[in-house]
């Protein structure tokens, strides 16, 4: 039989246990899907401790392992192995009401007008929640707006990071490694819809939604072109359709 002091060093073990897990679950859901030696350096672990809670992530359906999708000219050898968060997982960051959304949402389109009320009901959304968003922006100088709206929806938990295009000169990319209302938009596109058309006009350019976590995508990915007036049907000088855009991005259709 196991005495006091035993029982009580492998409980604080047990709580230990799970707080790095979480910090590991955490670390996939702020930076996306991620490669064991990416996790060791953000964490400060050892590769093998991170295999060891990604294993217990993996068997609880928090995580799971995923090939790295490679666009334009793949290199020698297989593609990295990432892990990415299961919608399991994401639902246990996410404590938002889905199934309350999707239903006023539902009752909306079928007594107030169909697809085109759940749309205005979405702009409606956006318009009420932009005054911060647009603070944030309008402060920041021109080159780093992107930066600036990304550190703004890191507040209100959709954890956004701004980043370069993989060619500089192109744009950035605005990463949304978490959204509170993906259920939602996984059955009503508008909300995504009306968020897009948001940051065109927040950032005054015509910007392009490549990957959406609604749609089964690792990252929410809009591309912000530079130098694009809004409205434009051209994504940037240099793209002549979306899958130009596509097969030169790291975050495309399925990231990992």
């Amino acid at each position: 039989m196991k005495n006091v002091g035993e029982a009580s060093q492998q409980e604080e073990l047990a709580t230990g246990e799970r707080s790095t897990r979480n910090r590991v679950a955490r670390s996939i859901l702020d930076h996306g899907p991620s490669t064991v030696a990416e996790l060791a350096t953000r964490l400060g672990l050892t590769q093998a401790a991170v295999r060891r809670h990604l294993d217990a992530l993996t068997g609880d359906n928090v995580v799971e392992p995923r090939e790295r999708r490679i666009y334009g000219t793949r290199t020698r050898g297989r593609p990295a192995k990432v892990f990415a968060l299961t919608d399991c997982g994401r639902d246990a960051f996410d404590q938002s009401y889905d199934k309350l959304a999707v239903d006023a949402l539902r009752w909306i389109a079928e007594r107030e007008g169909g697809e085109q009320a759940v749309a205005a009901f979405a702009r409606a959304r956006i318009a009420a929640q932009s005054g911060a968003y647009r603070k944030a922006v309008e402060a920041a100088p021109p080159e780093r707006r992107a930066e600036a709206l990304a550190k703004a929806l890191s507040a209100d938990g959709y954890a956004a990071t701004a980043r370069s295009a993989p060619r500089p000169e192109q744009g950035e990319q605005l990463c949304q490694h978490h959204c509170p209302v993906a259920h939602a938009a996984e059955k009503f596109p508008q909300l995504c819809e009306a968020e897009t058309e948001f940051f065109a006009e927040l950032l005054g350019t015509h910007v392009q939604r490549l990957a959406t976590i609604a749609h089964g995508d690792g990252v929410c990915t809009t591309f912000i072109p530079r130098n694009a007036p809004k409205g434009s049907p051209e994504m940037s000088p240099k793209f002549s359709k979306i899958s130009d855009i596509a097969s030169a991005s790291t975050a495309g259709r399925n990231p990992a």
